[in-house]
């Protein structure tokens, strides 16, 4: 296995939508990054050509029927496949002609479906994710963690000996996170913590964890704690939400 290969089995594939219609991002994408799949946005296809050059064995789903004619959608994947020759393809069109379809699917190498654009896209979310599954794209990754080391808006706020402490979140996932406090509190392993409050940009989340571990990042201590069972599905689904709003504000930067 070479190195990329081994990589991408441990940390899956990137997966981006091309021009999506607010069906595809309100009900397919939305499922997705609930489900943990590293899904993003781009309405530009020139500057998206350039960033998969970073992101070689990526999937990507190309509305047809926005950015430009078809016949320079076929130009555009085409020069793709060239440079780039592990990515793969699905595509979504509001053309339900069986002919067409077939066509599409053969002549561009599409491997990842070809879904008609619906208002109700549910029936469509369920045989995407069959495919993307089935081809394993999350590897061994089980949950998407977000890098928040430089985000002012991402803090933490616990109780400790009757009074709270205020701290900074180096990164999350829906598992736990990473962090520091303003002073050295030498947090005991397994120790567990009620009441916490996380802040995530306009998010206020309360909730319960315990410290995994702690480690030096030259003179800081990081902090490991991770959320307990008791946390509702409901503040699972807002952190997930986050960090796909996180990871997206970081490759619009990147494309753009």
């Amino acid at each position: 296995m070479s190195d990329e290969n081994a990589k991408l089995e441990i940390i899956g594939r990137k997966i981006f939508f091309l021009y999506p219609t607010q069906s595809i991002q309100n009900q397919i994408m939305t499922e997705m990054a609930q489900q943990e799949f590293e899904v993003y946005v781009s309405k530009n296809h020139t500057r998206l050509a350039q960033a998969l050059k970073n992101y070689p064995n990526s999937i990507i789903y190309i509305n047809v029927e926005e950015g430009m004619p078809l016949a320079e959608w076929r130009e555009w994947i085409s020069t793709q496949r060239t440079a780039l020759p592990d990515i793969e393809l699905g595509v979504f069109s509001s053309n339900n002609d069986e002919k067409f379809k077939d066509k599409i699917i053969n002549d561009l190498h599409i491997t990842c479906g070809f879904f008609i654009l619906k208002m109700d896209m549910t029936h469509t979310t369920g045989k995407l994710l069959d495919i993307l599954n089935t081809k394993n794209v999350k590897g061994r990754r089980k949950y998407l963690r977000a890098n928040t080391e430089r985000e002012t808006a991402a803090t933490i706020n616990m109780p400790f000996r009757d009074e709270f402490i205020k701290g900074v979140i180096k990164d999350i996932s829906v598992v736990g996170i990473s962090c520091s406090f303003e002073l050295d509190l030498d947090l005991k392993k397994n120790v567990l913590f009620k009441g916490i409050q996380i802040r995530l940009q306009s998010m206020l989340l309360n909730l319960e964890a315990v410290v995994f571990g702690s480690r030096m990042d030259n003179n800081e201590k990081i902090y490991v704690m991770i959320f307990t069972q008791n946390i509702s599905p409901e503040i699972r689904s807002k952190i997930r939400k986050y960090i796909q709003q996180n990871l997206q504000g970081k490759m619009d930067a990147e494309i753009n």
